[in-house]
């Protein structure tokens, strides 16, 4: 194999990896950034994080399970440090400079870890529901059910990990509140946007690339 191949091979697990380190990166920074919707309190990082979800049940069910754990394992530790980067330069949201990153913020870091955290458990409790699933012709079954329990776990120990005694006062106050309405957030994104975008991205990706029916993507 030459070189460029070799490369080319390659190339959409880096463009993966990269997508997940960007998408836990920006979901870390926009968590700090509450928001009311009406009676409810969220977080604009409820509308982010599902795109994890969803471009992982894709590389499932392109390159199965062993690849798809190659990619979380290798996002985990740039993105824990991506984060804390960003989060510390934009603590809930205002640009402190660098000199911010001069100081340790404990606020930040539980937020980062909290991530790496969720991150882990979620994905994994994400794979092991759509490998089990992903062989039914029904293609949506999959990424909808796997979705919905994946993101139930990760919701519930990111939120429990990073605002249980927060330093800071309203999300210590609020951070259950908050954590059942970026589940329920991010449940309705998946199921009514995010869902179906992925049929749309498999049914492509199967006429195009594969060129065989979509029903029949149901890689080992």
């Amino acid at each position: 194999m030459t070189h460029l191949n070799l490369i080319q091979g390659r190339s959409p697990y880096i463009k993966l990896f990269l997508w997940h380190v960007f998408i836990i990166i920006l979901s870390n920074y926009a968590v700090q950034i509450p928001f009311e919707a009406g009676p409810v309190t969220t977080t604009w990082g409820a509308f982010t994080y599902p795109f994890i979800f969803i471009t992982t049940d894709l590389t499932v069910r392109l390159y199965g399970p062993k690849e798809a754990r190659k990619v979380i394992f290798l996002a985990m530790i740039p993105a824990l440090i991506g984060s804390y980067v960003v989060g510390t330069l934009f603590e809930q949201g205002a640009f402190r400079g660098p000199d911010a990153l001069c100081d340790f913020s404990l606020f930040v870091f539980r937020i980062a870890l909290a991530s790496l955290s969720a991150y882990i458990v979620g994905q994994i409790m994400d794979i092991t529901v759509f490998s089990r699933l992903r062989r039914l012709k029904t293609w949506w079954v999959a990424p909808s059910c796997s979705s919905v329990i994946g993101n139930l776990v990760d919701t519930l120990v990111f939120f429990a990990v990073a605002f249980y005694h927060s330093p800071d006062p309203f999300m210590a106050a609020h951070w259950v509140e908050i954590a059942l309405v970026d589940y329920a957030v991010k449940i309705m994104a998946c199921l009514m946007l995010l869902v179906p975008i992925y049929g749309l991205l498999l049914a492509l990706i199967a006429k195009f690339v594969f060129k065989r029916p979509l029903n029949t993507l149901n890689c080992a």
